[in-house]
């Protein structure tokens, strides 16, 4: 929900960072329709159009331009005095928006966001998963959760979660019609599920044993881009998956999925939660990272045992 306080800039500042009354309207929880008419009454009351409309794209005027770079700054530090006055609550309350990998966001839905909805009732998770790298700041997200090898640079990041590692892996039915793979190369004779990237590309299966990479250009009937859609082709018998482990990790337990190439599966990178630094958190914010590390030290203490 848009905030009572500045109310027009907000929604100004979104459209123009979204590019689109739809995707804007999403961020701050509202309907597009009122979204449309609250920015047209703020261009009435200025007497200027801050937008060009049509139905296709939405673009900044030059005067909508020369309002945006100009209130920018000043909106940040007024929301920042805002956020340390909103800091002094006792309760947690608000909305955390969180953005993450498909993947990780299903590590950490449980062990994390549920239970933390559960010590804070008061606090809305606005999770928004995808696959692409976005920038948390200019999208208006207060957390990111990537692999650690994705997080920018100038983030505070926070490692979550337990050790993680990808499988390969197919169905016992597959199994019962071909032979297993020893070496990366034998899977150039399989029936692989094909992974695509969120730039497009194609995911070459990454291995490596002894210090020495192998890639592998897998070849098969289908291509995907999001891995419960893959679990679902593998556990069918279409062909060989390449996952990372927590999302098959029940069905290998079960027998539904037998694991292969084991040693030949290069570490994956941890699981981060990252933020920018912040001088004046949200009690919302203090708590959800308090959380996330108390996790985090939970089980490091059970894997050091």
């Amino acid at each position: 929900m848009i905030g009572h306080n500045l109310i027009e800039l907000d929604a100004v500042m979104a459209v123009a960072r979204r590019k689109s009354f739809r995707a804007a309207a999403v961020e701050l929880q509202v309907s597009t329709t009122a979204l449309s008419n609250l920015i047209a009454k703020f261009e009435k009351q200025l007497g200027v159009r801050l937008f060009n409309r049509t139905t296709r794209s939405v673009s900044l005027t030059d005067a909508g331009r020369n309002f945006v770079e100009q209130i920018g700054p000043a909106l940040v530090d007024i929301h920042s005095a805002m956020d340390s006055a909103m800091s002094q609550q006792e309760t947690a309350s608000g909305t955390i928006r969180i953005n993450a990998f498909p993947t990780a966001a299903r590590e950490i839905l449980a062990p994390v966001i549920l239970e933390y909805l559960r010590r804070y009732p008061q606090v809305h998770i606005d999770l928004v998963t995808e696959g692409r790298l976005v920038d948390v700041v200019a999208d208006g997200f207060d957390l990111g959760v990537r692999s650690a090898d994705f997080v920018p640079s100038d983030m505070i990041a926070i490692p979550i979660g337990p050790s993680r590692s990808y499988v390969v892996v197919a169905s016992p039915d597959y199994f019962e019609n071909h032979d297993t793979p020893r070496v990366p190369l034998d899977l150039l004779n399989h029936t692989c599920i094909r992974i695509r990237l969120p730039d497009g590309g194609i995911y070459k299966w990454h291995f490596e044993k002894d210090g020495q990479p192998v890639q592998i250009d897998v070849k098969g009937p289908i291509t995907l881009d999001e891995a419960s859609l893959s679990r679902i082709a593998v556990l069918s018998g279409i062909g060989i998956g390449f996952f990372m482990e927590s999302d098959v990790r029940e069905d290998i337990a079960a027998g539904r999925l037998i694991r292969v190439l084991g040693d030949w599966m290069k570490p994956a990178a941890p699981l981060c939660l990252y933020y920018p630094g912040r001088k004046n958190p949200s009690a919302a914010f203090k708590t959800f990272i308090n959380l996330a590390r108390e996790f985090t030290s939970a089980v490091n203490d059970i894997v050091n045992r």
